[in-house]
């Protein structure tokens, strides 16, 4: 089997699986405890939350832990929008293919009534620094930009646009869910005043993650109930999760340019094979993509029977993000980069992981263009297409 989704979730890697064991094993007391097994869990905690900082340059008092990005997205921009508020300012700015999380949330502000102000995404998939700063106002509470797409894998200029709203004094969130342990985070030199990020998505386990919180920005509850997280996130630690987090962060982060450039170069190999399909295009920048991350359009293809059949052939891929998997519509990161819905239904999302060997790449070259020129071999759109009754887009 090739697995090739690790957008959508990774595999924990050894050393993150053997730490969450032991801790469940040996150290499973409430860290709010104040016998021995609480205190020894207490100092797991502290542990994994400096461990946390010292990645991405933080300090550990502004480390948050959660129960993954989605949360940490929805506190983050909630307590940034209605702080803001309190100041009169009621201005959000974000992008057209930001997560769901994101979206969902600011969606929700609007109806609150917060003014939202989705910035078009340019045919590369990225968003321009310069976009930003001309939709900053006077009255702006909060610029929430992802550093990676979920989808595309693009790498957006967020040291560029943190930059700008730090000169501008308007708070700036970036979800790093894609980013952080596959491409360097630092949230001083970037100018970053919140981030959220996932373990599930650097080898760690799923239902954990954090949020990072600029010392002096205050942090609305999303979830009351009791005094963990300096009184900002109610519930019992998840302490074996926290703690294989943070080795699975700080293992990655030790090897990321090791591995980014082994990836880089297997990604470049898929790229350049696919590219071979004739009406077949890469969706986001060639270059300013995430190390693991190849996405696609076929013209003539269902992107929900391309999956199935690859499927078939030992691949599992996927046609978008996760969180929207079951859904008829077409990708709303597709759309907001210019592809038309018949174009964004026939996607696939390869997303590699560093235990991919190129013989794997080379196999997944040839299943996907076979896949593809079986699926043409009886559809009627590409029927249409090669009669010259429907023209091409690709």
């Amino acid at each position: 089997m090739i697995y090739a989704d690790n957008a959508a979730t990774t595999k924990m890697s050894p050393l993150a699986m053997e730490t969450m064991m032991h801790v469940l094993r040996e150290s499973y007391g409430n860290p709010s405890a104040l016998y021995t097994i609480g205190r020894e869990a207490k100092k797991i905690l502290d542990n994994a939350r400096r461990d946390i900082a010292a990645v991405i340059h933080a300090a550990p008092g502004e480390i948050y832990f959660t129960s993954g990005g989605s949360e940490a997205d929805n506190q983050a921009i909630r307590s940034a929008a209605l702080l803001g508020a309190r100041k009169g300012k009621k201005h959000l700015v974000s992008t057209a293919f930001e997560h769901h999380a994101i979206l969902h949330t600011l969606e929700k502000l609007g109806r609150e009534g917060f003014e939202v102000t989705l910035l078009d995404i340019h045919e590369n998939g990225l968003v321009s620094a310069e976009q930003v700063a001309e939709a900053i106002r006077e009255d702006t509470a909060l610029v929430t930009v992802m550093a990676a797409n979920n989808e595309i894998g693009t790498l957006q200029p967020i040291r560029e646009i943190g930059r700008i709203c730090r000169e501008k004094g308007v708070v700036f969130h970036t979800d790093a869910v894609q980013a952080l342990g596959h491409i360097p985070v630092d949230v001083q030199m970037d100018n970053i005043d919140m981030l959220s990020a996932s373990a599930h998505k650097f080898h760690g386990p799923k239902g954990t993650g954090f949020l990072f919180v600029r010392e002096g920005l205050d942090l609305l509850n999303l979830i009351e109930g009791g005094a963990q997280e300096k009184g900002k996130r109610a519930g019992t630690e998840n302490t074996a999760g926290i703690a294989s987090m943070a080795a699975a962060l700080t293992e990655a982060s030790l090897k990321i340019e090791e591995t980014a450039a082994d990836l880089s170069a297997k990604r470049d190999r898929l790229i350049r094979g696919l590219s071979e399909i004739p009406h077949s295009a890469l969706n986001g920048d060639a270059e300013k993509r995430l190390p693991g991350n190849v996405n696609f359009c076929f013209e003539g293809v269902e992107g929900e029977m391309m999956i199935l059949l690859l499927d078939k052939k030992g691949i599992q891929a996927s046609s978008g993000s996760a969180c929207t998997s079951g859904s008829l519509d077409p990708s709303h990161v597709l759309l907001a980069i210019g592809r038309d819905h018949d174009t964004a239904r026939g996607s696939l999302r390869l997303t590699l992981s560093e235990d991919i060997t190129m013989e794997e790449i080379e196999y997944l070259i040839g299943s996907v263009k076979e896949t593809v020129e079986y699926l043409r071999s009886f559809s009627p759109t590409w029927k249409d297409l090669i009669s010259g009754r429907t023209p091409f887009v690709l």
